[in-house]
């Protein structure tokens, strides 16, 4: 991934010192996720130009990330180590390398240039590729740049296909005059919020992190709310520690609408009264338990959150967790503590890793099968595969499917977008209905819906249910 840095105010190359890069070189360092450059491709009078360049490395990637980031995103890409646009789109990773190799530039500090370093010069900033969940003009405009962010169209899709149009990645512009201290920090800050994702976990002292290269600008910006929750990995708590800290800063400020409730890994940025993940394992579990099911699979089972739901109650005698990831199974089995069990309560579960969009004759014979939140997280084009596998071929006797409203989204403060990096699609509630009404008629189904969470009038519940029953063959 890259990022420029290019001035005209002369002599141009004074941007080495307020760097502390000399221009004649390339220099190198080494960071937690791989290896970042610093080059500079025009070093003139008039013009000069200075690029950081990031190679990413997946396997230090993963390590970075430690195993409680991890656990934090049990549904993310299951190859999400390898194959994923963070070596390419701008991200907290390139953030992350731009506090390491530009230390004193971002603290407006120059041993050569002191009175540089605190003056406004001509800038002109690009990031090639950025991925951009809402807008950019938003965010960087009222700093005083002049912003653009031109989409960046997806190659060879025909027209019409599910995937046809711009991706959600743009190149980014941004021109102004500015000290270069005010510009290094405004995107380190709004680079991860634009992404909307972190590669690493956020813990309480990211606040400070956040004020720090925020002061000044931050505490009057009119997306403040929105800047800090994403910032901060939408935790509430955090959010609404960092706002407060924030309003005491602002004398001009209004009160902001930050929410207190004390529900650090809640995983929409507003305040429920139950978690909706809670609500939706126990929706999930009550469609089983009425359909009688005694041996259930849970597909896409991610990190386990209702296999532990169905282990605690006895009347399900095999359970059965699949899943594409090996590190998700991993997490599933620690959370489970299956190797501390005794062999008769550890003899109900199994674990498997199976892809979904695959025959596997092991799912067959089953009386339900759970799809929590899952088909989201595969591309459209996938789908016709994931059903012949699971309606088609496991077959179960029941099956209960989950996914997002996105007519509810809007109800979300600070959201843009979809709920989660990952997701492929989200649909309305006649898109799902329609969708789970044809993958009923064709397998011999017949299905009910029913909502899950706080019912809005007009939007309906964040989270929508089907529950598809087997026919009985006259």
């Amino acid at each position: 991934m890259l990022l420029t840095v290019t001035t005209t105010r002369r002599p141009a190359t004074d941007l080495g010192y307020l760097l502390v890069k000399h221009p004649d070189r390339v220099h190198s360092f080494d960071v937690p996720t791989g290896t970042a450059y610093v080059l500079f491709p025009d070093a003139a009078e008039d013009r000069c130009t200075a690029a950081l360049l990031l190679d990413v490395d997946p396997q230090r990637l993963g390590a970075a990330r430690g195993a409680r980031a991890q656990q934090q995103a049990p549904e993310s890409f299951t190859l999400g180590r390898f194959v994923n646009d963070r070596p390419y789109a701008a991200s907290s990773l390139l953030a992350g390398a731009l506090a390491k190799v530009f230390r004193s530039a971002l603290r407006g500090e120059s041993k050569d240039r002191p009175e540089l370093a605190g003056e406004a010069i001509p800038l002109e900033i690009r990031v090639p590729v950025l991925r951009c969940r809402g807008d950019a003009a938003a965010l960087f405009a009222p700093l005083g740049w002049t912003v653009t962010a031109d989409p960046i169209p997806l190659d060879d899709v025909p027209e019409g296909h599910p995937l046809a149009g711009d991706s959600p990645y743009v190149s980014l512009t941004l021109t102004g005059t500015l000290r270069l201290c005010d510009a290094l920090n405004h995107l380190y800050v709004l680079m991860p919020v634009l992404d909307d994702a972190k590669h690493y976990w956020v813990a309480p002292d990211e606040i400070d992190k956040l004020l720090r290269a925020g002061e000044g600008w931050l505490a009057g910006h009119p997306e403040k709310v929105l800047i800090t929750r994403r910032y901060l990995a939408h935790r509430r708590g955090l959010a609404a520690s960092a706002l407060e800290r924030l309003d005491r800063a602002d004398p001009d400020s209004v009160d902001a609408p930050a929410d207190t409730v004390a529900d650090e890994e809640a995983e929409l940025p507003v305040a429920r009264r139950r978690p909706l993940a809670e609500q939706r394992r126990d929706a999930v579990l009550a469609a089983l338990a009425e359909s009688g099911a005694a041996r259930v699979l849970d597909l896409g089972c991610g990190g386990g959150a209702l296999l532990a739901g169905l282990m605690a109650d006895r009347r399900y005698t095999e359970i059965v967790g699949t899943d594409v990831s090996s590190h998700a199974l991993d997490l599933a089995h620690r959370r489970l503590r299956l190797d501390r069990l005794p062999e008769r309560q550890r003899g109900r579960v199994t674990l498997w890793q199976s892809a979904l969009t695959y025959r596997d004759d092991r799912l067959r014979g089953y009386d339900a099968a759970v799809l929590m939140e899952v088909i989201e997280h595969l591309d459209p084009a996938r789908l016709p595969a994931l059903e012949a596998s699971v309606f088609g071929h496991a077959n179960p006797a029941t099956a209960v499917v989950t996914t997002p409203n996105v007519e509810y989204n809007v109800l979300y403060e600070g959201l843009t977008g979809m709920r989660h990096s990952d997701h492929r699609f989200e649909w309305t509630r006649a898109e799902f209905q329609a969708w789970a009404t044809r993958v009923a008629a064709g397998y011999g189904y017949g299905v009910a819906f029913r909502g899950v969470g706080d019912d809005d009038a007009v939007r309906g519940t964040p989270t929508q249910m089907a529950i598809f029953t087997k026919e009985e063959k006259a």
